[in-house]
């Protein structure tokens, strides 16, 4: 024994051939202590029967855990978990006694009997126990809900299941309760998981209006998977608002509040873009005078943030301001996406405030960061191709969208700048492609051809 445990790293081996040494110390001890002492010959049958069975039940223990467990791997078979190679030691060992002796039989059978009566709960848990490992309704890591209890499943013992909450407690539930009541799995069939979310929204916004502004901040949840595809319907009519559900699908069941946090705070964003108000709850009668807001006061806000742009410091102040009133200034919220790789678009963005990360998909590995004064977008804005990054807002991004119309404007007066933008959006489409061998002849040729696209889509000339 000592050789075979020697031989193994699988700790439940080197346990279960610790068992069976110590079943083979007790059966030599009965063999030392019949042989030394003069018992009566029903004693001595007894001792000698005992003695046999613990010779069995050693072999027997070894030779399960031998042939059932790897080795050579710190595992337990997925097919025979371990209260199940408990359960077939047990009928061996019951089966072996049989055929040692009868009479140890009958008083085994007896005292069975009053154990039974005197350990119940325990029995039951126990069977309970083997009945979950035979139907397999979950395994080892999965998540699941028991009544009221939810948590991945850590250990299935005799007595009990073992869950980790995602507060990191353990909830110990006997195997007999378990057993009795239903049984969620988190984790099969297969991911993904399907969440929901709801929100209210005014009765003033028509409702297509209000879950089109929920789809788009589903697109803008990092989370939120594709594919099944998200969708969003109205679910009731309150007291103090309309009430709409968003459902959607993640592949980690484990990050769900992450990502109910992360779907609920990009619709907030997307409401305030899209001037969709969330009521108050109406609970007493009040009253509060509103003022009417200073469009003048705005637009001069939205000036002064624009002069503090590169792009745009250089414009003079009436182009400016006419860019201050016709483009679309736009509050992103931390982990939004802006926009994603592989759509249509027709407009660039500009960073007013904040950072940008864009990331190529589906590695979502970062390539580049832009900062205030930045921009982006640009690519499809001037060629009409898809997007070729996905551009995710990292904190509160406040940016200026600015179409076709209006840049076609800003290039008539502003042809540096837009000299710049096609510069640039040469060397970025270089870096996302990853050409590792562009010469600088073949950049500067490529160059002019895009900057002849350019004029011809402004109609510059």
């Amino acid at each position: 024994m000592l050789g075979l445990m020697s031989l193994t790293v699988n700790r439940l081996v080197r346990r279960k051939l610790r068992l069976s040494l110590f079943l083979l110390l007790a059966y030599v001890a009965t063999d030392v202590a019949l042989a030394l002492y003069p018992f009566s010959p029903d004693t001595s049958t007894q001792l000698s029967a005992f003695g046999k069975l613990a010779m069995a039940a050693a072999f027997i223990n070894a030779a399960v855990s031998l042939l059932i467990n790897p080795l050579r791997t710190d595992r337990v078979p997925e097919r025979f978990p371990i209260i199940l190679q408990d359960a077939i030691v047990i009928a061996l060992v019951l089966l072996a006694s049989t055929f040692l002796s009868q009479q140890l039989v009958t008083t085994s059978a007896v005292s069975a009997v009053v154990i039974g009566f005197a350990l119940q709960d325990t029995l039951g848990n126990a069977f309970a126990g083997l009945a979950i490992q035979s139907e397999r309704p979950f395994h080892v890591g999965q998540w699941i809900r028991v009544g009221d209890h939810e948590g991945r499943v850590a250990e299935v013992t005799w007595r009990a299941t073992k869950l980790r909450t995602k507060a990191g407690n353990f909830v110990i539930l006997p195997n007999n309760i378990v057993a009795k009541e239903p049984i969620t799995n988190f984790s099969e069939p297969a991911a993904p998981f399907r969440l929901e979310v709801t929100v209210g929204a005014s009765y003033l916004v028509a409702p297509n209006q209000v879950k089109a502004a929920i789809m788009e901040a589903l697109r803008h949840s990092t989370r939120v998977l594709t594919a099944p595809p998200p969708d969003a319907f109205l679910l009731s009519f309150d007291d103090s608002a309309i009430t709409y559900k968003a459902r959607f699908w993640i592949d980690d069941y484990a990050a769900d509040e992450i990502a109910r946090d992360e779907v609920r705070t990009a619709i907030y964003y997307s409401f305030h873009r899209h001037d969709i108000e969330i009521p108050w709850p109406i609970q007493v009668q009040y009253e509060k005078s509103w003022s009417e807001p200073d469009v003048a006061e705005k637009l001069r806000e939205q000036e002064r943030l624009l002069a503090g742009v590169d792009l745009f410091a250089p414009v003079p102040p009436d182009v400016r301001s006419q860019i201050a009133r016709e483009a679309t200034i736009a509050v992103y919220g931390s982990g939004e996406t802006i926009v994603r790789q592989g759509e249509e678009g027709q407009s660039m963005f500009v960073v007013v405030s904040g950072d940008v990360s864009v990331v190529l998909e589906p590695s979502r590995d970062e390539v580049a960061r832009i900062h205030r004064s930045g921009y982006f977008g640009e690519m499809s804005l001037l060629t009409g191709e898809p997007r070729s990054a996905t551009v995710v807002a990292v904190g509160d991004v406040v940016v200026v969208e600015i179409g076709a119309d209006l840049f076609r404007r800003l290039g008539a007066v502003h042809p540096a700048a837009i000299e710049k933008i096609g510069m640039d959006a040469m060397v970025r489409r270089a870096g996302l492609e990853q050409m590792k061998t562009a010469a600088a002849g073949a950049t500067a040729v490529e160059t002019t051809t895009l900057m002849a696209r350019m004029k011809k889509f402004l109609r510059l000339g």
